[in-house]
């Protein structure tokens, strides 16, 4: 029996690494955000205001840290800042405060959201950390995602 070609041989190695080192395309299960997804101390949070558009957090080399950046709705967002809770002056109290901002935000997000169930949108709440507390941060910002993927404009429904 001839021994096969050159070309064979190096067709057949070609064909099994391939097939050894294939990339199945992945298929993720829709992101749920917590309120540990982001934190009051996380950089660029401070600078978003409401209606506002913005990354999930990412490193940033140039920066050196893990930061949130503003990104304008239209041009397509991972979040979208949708409302402002204050909670009540008083000792830190992180289990507290993380009912008292689902709840909240889970307000807003049914009044703004009847009619989108949780499988289009989601919220989750930022909450001020042990250290923002500290220094006088009472704030709770609520946000609207889409778990399967960025929203693509502005999500907050028009007011009539």
């Amino acid at each position: 029996m001839p021994l096969p070609s050159r070309r064979w041989a190096v067709a057949a190695t070609v064909g099994a690494l391939a097939t050894l080192f294939a990339i199945e395309p992945s298929v993720s299960a829709p992101l749920t955000k917590t309120d540990t997804f982001v934190t009051a101390e996380t950089s660029g949070i401070l600078t978003i205001e409401g209606g506002e558009c913005f990354t999930d957090p990412a490193y940033s080399a140039r920066e050196a840290e893990v930061m949130v950046r503003y990104e304008p709705c239209e041009e397509g967002a991972d979040n979208q800042s949708y409302a402002f809770l204050r909670a009540a002056d008083g000792p830190w109290d992180r289990p507290g405060l993380a009912a008292y901002a689902w709840q909240g935000c889970g307000g807003f997000f049914d009044r703004r959201w009847p009619d989108r169930g949780r499988g289009t949108l989601d919220y989750y709440p930022i909450l001020p950390t042990a250290q923002t507390w500290a220094d006088g941060d009472r704030t709770v910002m609520c946000v609207v995602y889409r778990p399967g993927g960025r929203l693509t404009d502005s999500v907050l429904p028009l007011r009539r």
